[in-house]
């Protein structure tokens, strides 16, 4: 695939393959990244009723040859600079939503902070707040 996706598609694609990465898609992910598609500025303007088809499309990918390497590729023409540490915080939205970080997505988090270039200190900064949102007492 050569076409640029747009930053809204790389920001849905960030999260699908986050959700995926442990090869179970959960009701409770799916459900985060509809939320988060219809209340975040980032997606003002975004038809939400392109979700499935953009998740869809991601999924697809994600499943033919070297996928992960080419979403990977996709996502970053698709997303300004100005954009790499949204795209981050929402992989770490979604690794948190169902309570666990396992080895898949740890990984996964480690191939976005480093294909999106987001510095280190950005990244353990994204990482404390989502801990912090997804504590339980």
């Amino acid at each position: 695939m050569t076409e640029r996706i747009s930053h809204h598609d790389a920001l849905i694609w960030v999260m699908v393959c986050v959700a995926a990465s442990d090869g179970d898609m959960t009701d409770g992910e799916l459900h985060a990244i509809g939320e988060i598609v219809k209340t975040l500025p980032v997606f003002r303007g975004y038809d939400v009723n392109r979700l499935p088809d953009s998740a869809r499309a991601c999924g697809a990918m994600l499943h033919a040859p070297k996928g992960l390497e080419e979403v990977m590729r996709m996502i970053g023409l698709g997303l300004p600079a100005e954009l790499h540490d949204t795209a981050y915080a929402l992989a770490c939205e979604l690794a948190a939503v169902d309570s666990k970080l396992d080895l898949t997505e740890a990984r996964l988090l480690q191939l976005v902070r480093a294909g999106l270039k987001v510095d280190r200190l950005t990244t353990v900064a994204i990482e404390r707040a989502v801990q912090a949102r997804y504590r339980r007492a």
